[in-house]
């Protein structure tokens, strides 16, 4: 057993079937985040959903059974998106939620991501006491009066629907053409289902999950099948999401892919020209693209910059009032309605914005102008400290002089994954694959 923190910036990941995601340990993860949901004053009730993979409904059980034996009843969602938990455990007045997922991760990767009553990813606080019962030797009780919650799978996704839809209640897709490529995840079913029930000619890519197929060249990770379909079809916008749905990846009508960037820019100047962004701040990332916070600026905003992670988006929001926060990577939360990212939420915001204003995606998108800029990640076995690192260290010291204030290096570990991350940004596409390249050898070296 590591003593690594097992709660990374989205939840605890690993290889399903691999400790700490073994059907032993996860109930006990289960018991001790139960027993900090029954602190809640509200129903003793967990609302939990998964993805697609085959390894889901094994980990669902033993979570279940621990979430059971700290007294809770426990609502099953069944397959549907990780923001369902955000939207819907509040609205059931439940004490707490959980999701079942490793999002963009390959198949034989699975994830536990809890979530408070008010559909908040848990504090990190309260997820180290979680972590620190099911470390612990304490042996877990018999079941106790928990049982299952009076919840329809069925009605879960109609619920979760109307709130999507509830977001842009004037929204009428007649006439648009939209490709959505579901990873082969949780969106599947729900995602197609609600574009045509709100008018939209809808093509489908990667919806046929079979439990090992979530995210394989396919979904937000993996674009090109959804240009192609988009530039084939005519489409007139195409999004992707990943397995489980938190993120959107567009794809203008021309078949360019607009990261979540583009996604912010145009919400952001549609919120700003409607009042409805507070103190004209946008929060995002370390990851932003410096023609991201030019065309911000160009907007007459400003970037709150946080670490990489949705849920520090999300802290950073609360704390300044922001209505809007993101990352490249296709995590947008619109604040006003969700305190998490949704792809799907995402989507309608956006398709709302070409049906108001009649133009093309490709128009909307032309305030982001990137500076070039490349990630590489490079498989780690451990996570040693950067400075121990000499010759990388002696590598990156030396792109950052080249670099200047013309550009940047950014070096991390993945918080999901055993990667380590090499960003590097500037004004000559050549020069940063250099420097990447260069990074990168020494890196696995």
């Amino acid at each position: 057993m590591s003593a690594e923190r097992l709660f990374g910036t989205d939840g605890v990941r690993g290889k399903a079937g691999e400790w700490p995601l073994v059907p032993e340990f996860v109930e006990r993860l289960g018991f001790f985040a139960g027993q900090s949901f029954s602190t809640v004053n509200k129903k003793k009730a967990v609302f939990v959903v998964r993805d697609t993979r085959a390894s889901g409904p094994v980990l669902q059980k033993a979570l279940t059974s621990g979430f059971r034996k700290a007294g809770l009843a426990v609502a099953d969602g069944g397959v549907l998106p990780t923001a369902s938990v955000s939207a819907l455990a509040p609205r059931y007045g439940f004490s707490g939620g959980a999701v079942i997922s490793a999002s963009h991760n390959p198949a034989e990767f699975n994830g536990i991501k809890l979530f408070d009553d008010a559909g908040r990813k848990m504090a990190e606080a309260a997820e180290d006491r979680v972590e620190a019962g099911a470390r612990g030797n304490r042996p877990l009780p018999g079941m106790a009066s928990g049982g299952s919650a009076q919840l329809e799978t069925a009605r879960a996704s109609l619920d979760y629907r109307a709130f999507l839809k509830g977001t842009v209640p004037c929204l009428n897709l007649s006439g648009l053409s939209v490709v959505v490529d579901c990873g082969n995840g949780a969106a599947s079913t729900v995602g197609p289902a609600l574009l045509r029930s709100m008018g939209a000619k809808v093509a489908v890519l990667s919806a046929r999950p079979d439990g090992k197929n979530i995210n394989r060249n396919c979904g937000a990770l993996h674009t090109e099948a959804l240009s192609r379909a988009v530039r084939r079809l005519g489409a007139d916008v195409g999004f992707a999401l990943d397995g489980d749905a938190d993120r959107a990846i567009f794809v203008d009508e021309t078949g360019a892919v607009r990261d979540g960037e583009s996604a912010l820019l145009i919400a952001a100047r549609r919120l700003k020209a409607e009042g409805r962004l507070p103190n004209d701040v946008v929060v995002s990332t370390v990851m932003a693209n410096l023609g991201f916070k030019r065309a911000l600026g160009a907007l007459g905003l400003r970037m709150e910059e946080t670490p990489v992670g949705d849920r520090h988006v999300a802290l950073a929001m609360e704390r300044t009032g922001a209505a809007l926060g993101g990352e490249p990577s296709g995590h947008v939360i619109f604040r006003e309605f969700l305190g998490t990212g949704d792809g799907l939420l995402t989507a309608l915001q956006i398709l709302d914005v070409l049906h108001r204003t009649g133009r093309p995606f490709s128009v909307l998108a032309s305030l982001a102008v990137k500076l070039p800029q490349v990630l590489l990640n490079v498989p780690v076995k451990e996570r040693r400290p950067i400075a121990e690192m000499k010759r990388f260290s002696a590598e990156l010291c030396r792109a950052e002089k080249s670099l200047g204030s013309g550009g940047r290096v950014l070096v991390r570990y993945s918080g999901t994954e055993p990667l380590l991350r090499i960003m590097v940004e500037g004004p000559d596409q050549g020069v940063v694959n250099g420097w990447a390249s260069s990074l990168a050898r020494l890196a696995k070296a």
